[in-house]
């Protein structure tokens, strides 16, 4: 796009000078004028359209650099932004993790309990199993 915006200038430019030079010529032409005062007159329009050029030329550099700059400032924002977005979700994950490993060492802890628990029910029932089996032989 900034080369079509590129390009349409150096048309204007372009046919702007030519329309002038074209427009300068056929007036001098036809005015009533020696050949000396023509060549005279002719180099002063000359050097008025190459000055116009020029200051073209200055205004387009100095937008240019303007577009050029408000650019850059923009990639920075967008670049800062995206740091921060970064860090936030960084941050996040970081929480989320921890509380994953917080309720993962919870559950582990009860899971461990219960299974202690289980373990020695487990053991009485045994213990009490041979005690009976033993009182039931003597007898």
């Amino acid at each position: 796009m900034a080369q079509d915006n590129n390009n349409l200038g150096k048309g204007f430019l372009i046919g702007f000078l030519a329309g002038g030079a074209v427009g300068a010529a056929i007036a001098l032409l036809f005015a009533p004028k020696s050949g000396k005062e023509l060549r005279a007159d002719l180099r002063q329009k000359g050097e008025e359209y190459i000055d116009d050029a020029e200051r073209y030329l200055s205004e387009a550099r100095e937008k240019a650099r303007e577009l050029i700059n408000e650019g850059k400032k923009r990639s920075e924002k967008i670049i800062t932004d995206a740091k921060q977005k970064s860090q936030e979700i960084i941050k996040d994950a970081e929480k989320i993790i921890l509380e994953a490993k917080e309720k993962t060492s919870e559950v582990v802890h009860s899971g461990k309990e219960k299974l202690e628990e289980e373990a020695e029910r487990l053991k009485s029932s045994v213990k009490a199993g041979i005690d009976a089996y033993k009182e039931a032989k003597k007898s």
